[in-house]
């Protein structure tokens, strides 16, 4: 994957989770869109399968379910509740998978490409505890040293999480690919954004240098671990444990956050999925929604605002088939 690819995983997915951080910290940081969750909306599924949330207007039904932001490819999860669910549906509502650089955009996020590209290998950047250490981690992903040739930290952290969610075989994709193949087999209408990546590269560039060395030590962190933490919390995920599940849901938020214009980015993005499922509350019937699990239960969020445009919202816990 160039970095171009690996820019548009940072707005997918751009770090890992801390592995000890609390769901909910005591002293959330502020500059994270979703560190704070709606409690009484974090509860385990009655079904079986992942946790499903619906959200009503009284006429109209959107069964949404909640997707791991990073999970192992082609995971295995129970699909009755899904399948019953999509028979009948009239729209499959997904988080943005793909994003773009519009035409207008090209020449700047070219040029932006080059600024981030160039310098020599990363690690000559590094003090030599840093250095030695993600020298050890790129040679067991058999990476050479030019595959980071950056000297911007952020620029070099989103290769190393490419690189080392490749060599684990973990995605942020799945399991929304597989649900597109199934609606798509369904023949039911999709509604999908993309995104422009322009200003996001751009971005990047201005991230100040200590908070994307942050960023970098978390990836490093994290490909050192391994991704036994990712394992577990998509077992969660699939029997339902909400909870369990959300142990691994510190990917893109926390690193995103760094970047310039990242929060009126998230927000957007969320405002964009709010208004989706409310267009869809509008035909009688019902559709599907995926949405991914933290920003779909913090504070703030798709659910949380759903709420307070006054649609009920049903959890995990009160759900009958």
């Amino acid at each position: 994957m160039g970095l171009g690819g690996v820019l548009a995983a940072l707005v997918l997915a751009a770090a890992p989770a801390w592995a000890q951080a609390p769901q909910t910290p005591s002293r959330p940081d502020p500059t994270d869109p979703d560190a704070v969750l709606v409690e009484e909306l974090v509860v385990t599924a009655r079904l079986p399968g992942p946790a499903w949330w619906t959200v009503s207007n009284g006429a109209t039904t959107v069964y949404v379910l909640g997707a791991p932001s990073l999970a192992p490819k082609r995971m295995a999860w129970d699909r009755g509740v899904f399948e019953r669910r999509l028979a009948g549906a009239n729209l499959v509502i997904l988080p943005f998978q793909d994003v773009k650089v519009s035409f207008t955009g090209v020449i700047g996020a070219a040029f932006n490409f080059m600024r981030l590209r160039g310098g020599g290998p990363f690690e000559a950047t590094l003090d030599p505890e840093r250095r030695a250490r993600f020298a050890a981690v790129r040679a067991r992903l058999g990476a050479p040293p030019d595959r980071y040739a950056t000297r911007n930290p952020l620029a070099a952290g989103l290769i190393l999480a490419t690189d080392y969610r490749d060599k684990t075989g973990l995605t942020t994709t799945d399991p929304t690919k597989l649900i597109k193949l199934l609606a798509q087999r369904a023949r039911l209408p999709i509604s999908q954004r993309s995104y422009d990546l322009g200003p996001l590269m751009g971005a990047i560039i201005r991230t100040p240098q200590a908070a994307g060395l942050a960023c970098f030590d978390e990836v490093l962190a994290q490909a050192e671990a391994g991704p036994g933490i990712t394992l577990a919390a998509a077992r969660a995920w699939a029997q339902g444990d909400v909870r369990g599940a959300l142990g691994n849901e510190r990917t893109y938020e926390r690193c995103i956050a760094l970047v310039p214009g990242a929060q009126a980015f998230d927000a957007k993005v969320k405002a964009d999925q709010v208004a989706a499922i409310e267009q869809a509350l509008r035909k009688p019937g019902h559709a599907i929604a995926v949405v991914p699990l933290r920003p779909l239960l913090a504070q703030g969020g798709v659910l949380d605002q759903l709420r307070a445009k006054g649609f009920t919202v049903t959890t995990p816990g009160e759900e009958a088939d």
